[in-house]
């Protein structure tokens, strides 16, 4: 069996490193399981992408900007019967992967997305992060009838093959919403087996590139809309 994890990034030097190296290879090939790194890069001006080559990671530039766009491209290109997806910056517990995959198919899973509001490390998330993706998340629950309490988390280990289950990838959205928009469309498939464990988030390495309240407003429209719309 074969894992892709897709991390999109951009001008994230700083974390990039410590994303790839936080992977733990060990338990992977214990499981005989084989794993490449996507990198979808936004055209970084920093060190970012010499930075994932040489640990490793095979490298591609995504000029058109969004992180659904990056995301989409992405997860097109992976080649693992598995992928994970996960930011750039240091947050997310790539280390417990090996774990999640584990549950994946022990439970015969299709989609798995994790809660980070489970454990919050120190300093991980601000006050109006936390209270935007509340809101955020309570509106999906509300919207959509689907009981996850994230809506917005980029860490998800999902199978290739359920992606050939939703809506063709290029028909989601180009921006943040990608992420509370994936879920739904798993979650919401009835063909497609998902649910959302417990997980944790770190305190970022490098600067953040979300707009609060911009990004926050955009996110609350779509699922709005979306919902008129589905």
């Amino acid at each position: 069996m074969k894992i892709t994890f897709v991390i999109p990034t951009l001008n994230e030097e700083e974390g990039i490193g410590i994303t790839i190296d936080s992977i733990n290879a060990d338990e992977l090939k214990k499981r005989g399981w084989e794993y490449e790194i996507l990198i979808i890069d936004g055209n970084s001006e920093d060190r970012t992408r010499e930075i994932a080559e040489q640990k490793g990671a095979r490298v591609v530039i995504e000029p058109r900007k969004g992180y659904g766009r990056a995301y989409k491209t992405g997860l097109a290109m992976a080649g693992g019967d598995i992928i994970v997806t996960g930011d750039a910056d240091g947050t997310y517990p790539f280390d417990r992967v090996h774990e999640y995959i584990e549950l994946l198919l022990e439970e015969n899973l299709d989609f798995i997305t994790t809660n980070r509001f489970a454990e919050l490390k120190h300093g991980a998330m601000s006050f109006k992060h936390f209270i935007g993706n509340f809101i955020l998340s309570f509106t999906l629950r509300l919207l959509y009838g689907i009981k996850i309490e994230d809506s917005q988390s980029g860490m998800r280990i999902m199978r290739r093959d359920a992606l050939k289950k939703i809506k063709p990838l290029e028909a989601f959205d180009d921006g943040m919403p990608f992420s509370e928009e994936i879920k739904i469309e798993m979650f919401r498939n009835k063909k497609i087996k998902a649910k959302e464990i417990p997980s944790c988030l770190y305190k970022r390495k490098g600067v953040a590139k979300i707009q609060s309240w911009k990004d926050g407003w955009r996110n609350l429209k779509f699922l709005i809309l979306y919902r008129v719309k589905s």
